[in-house]
C-alpha cells in the first residue's frame, strides 16, 4: 500500500516551521472537549498548517464538515485508551470512524498481551485492524505505550506491529502516565522501516526539535500552537 511506502518520510529541516507544523497531528482527545473546542482545533490546524486533527470518533462527523476543502485530514483512535478491547471492536470502531470521514486511525494494541509473550494474539490484533484501515486506503498507528514496557518488549511490540501491517508506531497515549522519550523514539526507529510517532509530553519547541532529531516523523500534541509559534519567533516571526 502507498501510504506504507510514504510513512516512513524523512524529517522535516528543524529551521522550517511549515514543514514540521504538517507533521503535527493536532490533538485533542479529552473526554470532556465540547463541540467547540473541536472545532476551534480544526480552526487552529487550518491556521498553522497541521497535516492531522487526531479526535475521538464521536467529533470525526464534525471535523469532516468543518474541514471539508482543506488539506487537514481527520484521525481518530480505537481501542483507546487502554487496549483491551476485543479485536472485533477495533475493528468496527475503526471502520464507522473511516465511514464518517477518518483517513488515520491510531489503535491502541494490547499490552497485556504483549507483555504475556502472546505474540500471535497481538500481530492477530493488529493485523485485523490494518486490513480494515488499508481497504478504506487509510494510514494504521498503533499505539505502544512504551511506559508500560520494557526495551525488550518495546522491540517486539515494533517488530509486530511492521510484520501485522502498521504504516506507524506510536509512544503513548499521554493517558496512561507515560510520555514520549528521546530514548524510546531512537530505539522504535532502529527497529522499524515505517514511521514513528512521537507522543505524550511534547510541549515545547524543544521536545518537537528533540523528537525529530531522533527519529520521529510523526508528533501528536495538544500544544502545536505553542510549538509552533515558539518556531516562528525563533525565524523571526515570519508567517
Amino acid at each position: 500500500m502507498s501510504s506504507r511506502n510514504s510513512a516512513a518520510e524523512s524529517k522535516p529541516p528543524l529551521s522550517d516551521w511549515r514543514k514540521l507544523a504538517a507533521i503535527i497531528d493536532h490533538t485533542n482527545l479529552r473526554p470532556e472537549a465540547t463541540p467547540a473546542q473541536i472545532i476551534r482545533l480544526c480552526e487552529e490546524a487550518q491556521e498553522f498548517g497541521f497535516g492531522v486533527v487526531m479526535v475521538n470518533a464521536c467529533h470525526v462527523a464534525l471535523c469532516c464538515s468543518h474541514l471539508r476543502g482543506s488539506n487537514v485530514k481527520v484521525g481518530a483512535v480505537a481501542g483507546f485508551s487502554l487496549g483491551a478491547t476485543l479485536t472485533s471492536v477495533k475493528r468496527f470502531e475503526a471502520a464507522e470512524a473511516m465511514k464518517l470521514g477518518a483517513r488515520e486511525i491510531d489503535m491502541v494494541m494490547n499490552i497485556g498481551e504483549l507483555k504475556a509473550g502472546n505474540r500471535d494474539f497481538v500481530l492477530a490484533d493488529i493485523q485485523s485492524v490494518a486490513e480494515t484501515v488499508h481497504a478504506e486506503k487509510a494510514l494504521l498507528k498503533v499505539i505502544l505505550e512504551t511506559g508500560l514496557l520494557t526495551n525488550d518488549e518495546k522491540l517486539l511490540a515494533c517488530e509486530i506491529s511492521e510484520k501485522a501491517g502498521a504504516d506507524f508506531v506510536k509512544t503513548s497515549t499521554g493517558f496512561l502516565g507515560g510520555v514520549a522519550t528521546v530514548e524510546d523514539v531512537a530505539l522504535m526507529r532502529r527497529a522499524v522501516t515505517i514511521g514513528v510517532k512521537a507522543s505524550g509530553g511534547i510541549r515545547t519547541a524543544g521536545d518537537a526539535k528533540a523528537m525529530i532529531e531522533a527519529g520521529a516523523n510523526r508528533l501528536g500534541t495538544s500544544s502545536g500552537v505553542n510549538i509552533i509559534r515558539e518556531l516562528r519567533n525563533e525565524a523571526g516571526g515570519s508567517r
